[in-house]
């Protein structure tokens, strides 16, 4: 070879690195040595190692090889080498990929015959020519010669056996001989003979045992699919019988020491390595069972105890190894058990937890590594497709095979999977086989999980036929990371619409040959799901997914996912009937039709909204084109006071009446409050149930500030528009939650009217203008309509409903002068203003200070009535009936108790601490705290009591609709409610129980601080 000169690479060098080497220097050491000497410029082999997955890698195990070869080997070697393409392909293919394999030959070089002897074949090989060459190998070809090792270790002889025929099945794979279900077939019929053999072996050693009993070897998992890895657990069970004229004690007694003894060949390390570790623990009771039972046992176990995951791997077992005769007997017995499962109770839910449990217990480090166990990996196609199996394998017994890609292809031809998606899933699955397979072959180890050094994935990359092309030559590990998503993707939306496939299939007229569920079978699976009305939810079904329009094909495809999106919450059928209800409105819509087939976040945060209560969803369908923000990234953040206020003026100014002006502010209300809705129920708002529920209360706020803003804008204009010009300025003050910036949904608007006259203008026509301007105000935001009403509250103004809706600046500053009670100081304590004229409302702020922050606080006879009228409350509205320990509002420990307290402690303090002069119920909690008032652990359980009954109350009407202080008495709705406030499916009962005990502990703070000793 030629050598480096000064600074520059010798043209042999690269040429090497043009062909794909890392170590051109090392390669060129490699092709000067004694074994490949006269190779070195010969381009046919050089060409050859470059095309394998790793070249310098290839190169190396040649020349180990070669040079453990005696003389007459090598040359024989050599010249085949040079003259049979396929053995060229095979052994370099080989040594190009795996390691370990080329570890083996350097070992036993004589090995590579093995790679002559099946270039000539033209068949597969199968069970019985494995389980000759192992025989040949282990015990002799009839001369007592071992091949090798004569009569030698047998473990040991196995072992070698196993990795020759292994050699034969890798070299037929990477150079493309066969495709993976061929490949993955041939292991597994390897590793069945591998444990007959083994198990000749133990007979031998044990003869009298095998006198006592007939034992079969059962295959499970991927052994039993025909599916094997390369390096994989084999799973199997032992069924046993007694022979004729033995007791089945000592019977059962001498299988298990076969079956152990066959087991410790194959699992243990000797000098050879291991093969691979049997797995015995799928058998009934797992590894706490017998290892071996009789058939009756299995049938006794399974007919009474197994659990559903139990009959899912049954689905796969096959006999292998031992009594023919006996393993035939064990899978048509257990057969008709496995297609009976899905009539078991919660046997959808079963399985769904099976695989989440899969997932949830992946450690976070390997998760976005794991080609089997993870997100879109080879569990979710296996768990699609034995689903599809064992829903519909009951009466299609073309299902009923335990090979993944054979099932999915029956059941496309059956109809049960559409031929597009199996096609994506078969793909899918044969691209993460092939992946997992050559990163096991490189080492033979067993692993799932994709490898993180460069030169491993450029090493994978380079071993997948048809990835490496002039697009992808220059960066192939980019282009295996780009595939392998693609395809993980793929897997996981499909793994979650393939579930729910079927009933599509019962309803619709798709153009499938297949047979269909029946309406029955459908309802069935319906009210597995969690449909309350199966029969209902299937003429829904029906409704959406019939028919060949566009808008009905889109929907079968959505369907399956949203199906069991609203299986996931506590009304189901609410949710299907939602989602009916808003595609017969919008499915006509283009830009609907594209958020639903492109979107899938959108589809997703639809179906959670639908069937997360009533309110959300009837906001929607007052005008269903509000879905759009849900394909919007940030469609469902609140909308800030003055964006609101801005959009609100701008359609009141361009109304031609009061009437339009107030239905234009209420219309964009309704939209609004849609956005908050649905934001909250997805856990939009906050990442602490604190943070959501002041998010939505300064959302709720600002919107109805805003709605108020441009109300009362439209009603002077239509004022201005038929009197002239208002002789009067107008402000809003809000008061109770309102002015607290704590609405809830169901929340009224309490508020108080004040105005002031212009200059020149008589007080009685100014008070005559703002009446009537407050009244048609009044009246417009609570009139019939589309549209959720605006309820105006001012019964908390002077003199209460009695006194006049609207007073002037000098008129209120008169009263509380004069006629004030300390119950309306209260009050005061959450007047903010919040539209009309800014200037007003401040001056209104300003007059009402010394009276809600009192300079000398509040004196012993205003305690007592503050007292006396909160007990009077407790005692005389609490609702007929009402459970005082649930009553969210008056009752104990609720919303009143700690309001009260809070709101004595500003009356008392306020003057004094600065903290304490805020509308804000929490606000002014902490600042108490803070001064020392209240202990820290005192305010935060009244913090955490006004929280939980303020998100109750939230929950309530979000999912009923329409407000309300108890909790529902509907266990479906109190369901949902219990949903929103991050409880799980059947935990309600411990919601209520929280409740009480959070309420419980704040009423005897209530009691120390307001009540005193």
């Amino acid at each position: 070879m030629e050598e480096r000169t000064g600074n520059r690479t010798s043209r042999p060098e690269i040429r090497l690195v043009r062909r794909g080497f890392t170590d051109p220097e090392a390669a060129v050491r490699l092709l000067d040595g004694p074994g490949l000497h006269g190779l070195a410029t010969d381009p046919v082999l050089l060409d050859a190692l470059g095309a394998t997955a790793d070249p310098d890698l290839a190169l190396f195990g040649l020349a180990r090889l070669l040079e453990a070869l005696d003389e007459p080997e090598r040359h024989t070697l050599r010249d085949t080498l040079t003259s049979s393409k396929p053995l060229r392909d095979r052994l370099l293919g080989v040594l190009g990929a795996s390691t370990a394999l080329g570890d083996h030959l350097a070992r036993y070089p004589r090995d590579w015959h093995t790679l002559v002897t099946f270039e000539v074949r033209d068949i597969h090989p199968g069970p019985e020519d494995f389980r000759r060459q192992l025989h040949t190998r282990v015990f002799g070809n009839g001369n007592g010669n071992g091949n090798g090792h004569g009569n030698g270790d047998r473990a040991d002889a196995l072992r070698v056996a196993y990795r020759r025929c292994l050699l034969a099945i890798a070299a037929r794979d990477l150079s493309g001989t066969t495709d993976l279900p061929q490949t993955a077939a041939e292991l597994a019929d390897l590793a069945g003979a591998t444990l007959q053999t083994a198990l000749d072996i133990a007979v031998g050693e044990d003869p009298a045992a095998a006198g006592l009993c007939r034992l079969a070897v059962i295959a499970m998992g991927k052994c039993g699919g025909r599916e094997l890895n390369y390096v994989s657990d084999v799973d199997v069970v032992f069924v046993a019988e007694a022979r004729e004229g033995s007791e089945e004690h000592p019977a059962v007694q001498a299988a298990t020491r076969l079956a152990a003894r066959m087991m410790r060949l194959c699992s243990d390390t000797t000098g050879e390595g291991t093969i691979w570790p049997v797995d015995a623990n799928l058998r009934p009771e797992g590894r706490n069972g017998p290892l071996v039972r009789t058939l009756a046992s299995h049938l006794a176990y399974y007919q009474r105890w197994a659990k559903t995951w139990e009959f899912q791997a049954l689905l796969k077992a096959r006999p292998v190894a031992g009594d023919a005769e006996l393993g035939a007997a064990y899978t048509e017995a257990t057969g008709p058990l496995v297609w009976q499962a899905a009539e078991r109770e919660n046997f959808v839910a079963d399985v769904q937890q099976m695989r989440r449990r899969v997932v949830d217990s992946i450690p976070a480090t390997e998760l976005d590594r794991q080609l089997k166990l993870g997100p879109g990996g080879l569990r979710d196609v296996e768990f699609s497709v034995q689903m599809l199996q064992l829903v519909h394998g009951r009466t299609d017994d073309r299902l009923r095979s335990g090979n993944t890609l054979e099932a999915l292809a029956a059941l496309s031809d059956g109809g049960y999977v559409g031929r597009a998606d199996a096609a994506s899933l078969e793909a899918a699955y044969r691209f993460l086989r092939t992946l997992e397979h050559h990163i096991q072959l490189y080492r033979l180890r067993r692993t799932h999980l994709m490898p993180r050094e460069d030169a491993e994935l450029r090493r994978l990359a380079r071993s997948l036929s048809g990835l490496i092309n002039d697009d992808t030559r220059a960066d192939p590990v980019a282009a295996l990371q780009r595939e392998w998503k693609r395809h993980a993707v793929e897997v996981r939306r499909l793994h979650e619409k393939l579930f729910y496939r079927p009933l599509l299939d019962a309803v619709a007229e798709l153009p499938l040959p297949a047979t269909r569920l029946s309406p029955q079978a459908a309802k069935e699976r319906l009210e597995a799901l969690g449909y309350a009305d199966p029969a209902g939810a299937l003429r829904h079904l029906t409704a959406l997914a019939s028919g060949v329009s566009r808008k009905a094909a889109i929907q079968r495809t959505l369907l399956p996912v949203l199906l069991g999106w609203f299986a996931d919450s506590a009304d189901p059928d609410a949710g299907l009937l939602g989602f009916r209800q808003v595609s017969d409105a919008l499915g006509r819509t283009p830009w609907y039709l594209r958020l639903l087939r492109d979107e899938s976040a959108a589809a997703e945060q639809l179906a959670r909204v639908l069937s997360a209560g009533r309110l959300a969803p009837d906001l929607l369908l007052r005008a269903p084109e509000a879905v759009a923000m849900l394909g919007d990234p940030n469609g469902l953040a609140p909308r800030g006071r003055a964006a609101l206020e801005q959009e609100i003026l701008s359609a009141v100014g361009r109304a031609g009446s009061a009437e339009a002006g107030v239905a234009a502010a209420r219309s964009v209300r309704r939209r609004e409050l849609f956005r908050t809705a649905a934001a909250d129920v997805l856990g939009r708002l906050g990442d602490e149930p604190g943070a959501a529920l002041d998010a939505a209360g300064e959302a709720l706020t600002a919107l109805n500030a805003a709605t108020l803003q441009g109300a009362l804008r439209a009603c002077v204009a239509a004022w201005e528009s038929e009197h002239g010009d208002l002789p009067t300025r107008l402000a809003v003050i809000a008061m109770g939650r309102f002015g607290g910036r704590e609405l809830g949904y169901g929340s009224d608007a309490d508020v108080l009217f004040v105005h002031e006259p212009v200059l020149g203008s008589l007080e009685a026509d100014a008070a005559r203008a703002a009446q009537a301007v407050c009244n048609r105000l009044r009246t417009l935001l609570s009139a019939p309509s589309p549209e959720p009403p605006l309820l105006i509250d001012a019964d908390l103004r002077p003199e209460g409903r009695q006194g006049p809706l609207v007073r002037t600046l000098a008129s209120y500053q008169a009263y509380y002068r004069r006629w004030s009670h300390v119950w309306e100081s209260q009050a005061l304590l959450r007047a903010e203003p919040v539209a009309g004229d800014a200037e007003l409302g401040e001056r209104f702020r300003a007059l009402i200070d010394p009276l809600r922050y009192p300079g000398t606080g509040v004196p012993e006879r205003d305690l007592m009535e503050i007292r006396r009228i909160k007990a009077r409350v407790e005692s005389e509205r609490l609702p007929r009936g009402a459970d005082p320990t649930t009553h969210t509002k008056i009752g104990r420990g609720g919303l009143a108790d700690v309001e009260w307290t809070v709101q004595l402690l500003q009356l008392q303090h306020g003057h004094e601490l600065p903290g304490l002069r805020t509308t804000r119920t929490r606000a002014a909690l902490a600042a108490a705290a803070d001064a020392g008032l209240v202990e820290a652990e005192d305010a935060a359980v009244l913090d955490a009591a006004w929280q939980l009954a303020s998100r109750v109350r939230s929950a309530v009407m979000l999912v009923r609709g329409r407000p309300g202080d108890s909790f529902p008495g509907d266990a479906r709705e109190l369901a949902g409610v219990a949903r929103y406030l991050g409880y799980g499916a059947g935990h309600s009962g411990e919601l209520v129980d929280d409740y009480r005990r959070t309420t419980r502990r704040a009423r005897a703070v209530v009691e120390r601080i307001f009540y005193g000793p």
